[in-house]
């Protein structure tokens, strides 16, 4: 049934983090993102730089909506929510956010095993 995949989808906490392979600026009230993958440059209206910035990999997608995008901007809880996912798989396909159904930490697992062993990364990659 595909109205239970939908129920499915929005009973699960998402949650959502920058990319640490992009560069980014904000221009006024939109942001320039440029990503790693492909080098493309992408502008990012209000509402989706609001989106953007609030990803930090801890606050679900569900709250950054409800406590961000509806308070600052006037729209329909239930739209703001299927944007906000439309938005996030996009900008994940473009290697500009990372998704989980887990909160994401800051670091890269990479950067993670590197701070557990105490050792330089370049020291890490030499092994």
């Amino acid at each position: 049934m595909a109205g239970s995949s939908k129920n499915e989808k929005m009973s699960k906490k998402l949650y959502v983090a920058r990319s640490p392979r992009i560069a980014a600026r904000k221009l006024g009230e939109e942001m320039l993102i440029m990503s790693a993958q492909g080098s493309t440059l992408f502008t990012l209206n209000p509402t989706a730089t609001v989106l953007w910035q609030a990803a930090d990999g801890a606050t679900p997608l569900d709250e950054i909506v409800e406590r961000r995008i509806c308070a600052e901007f006037e729209v329909n809880p239930e739209e703001a929510m299927r944007d906000a996912e439309a938005l996030a798989e996009d900008l994940a396909r473009h290697g500009i956010l990372l998704i989980s159904e887990q909160p994401i930490s800051e670091k890269p697992i990479s950067q993670q095993a590197a701070a557990k062993a105490d050792l330089p990364m370049r020291e890490q990659a030499r092994r």
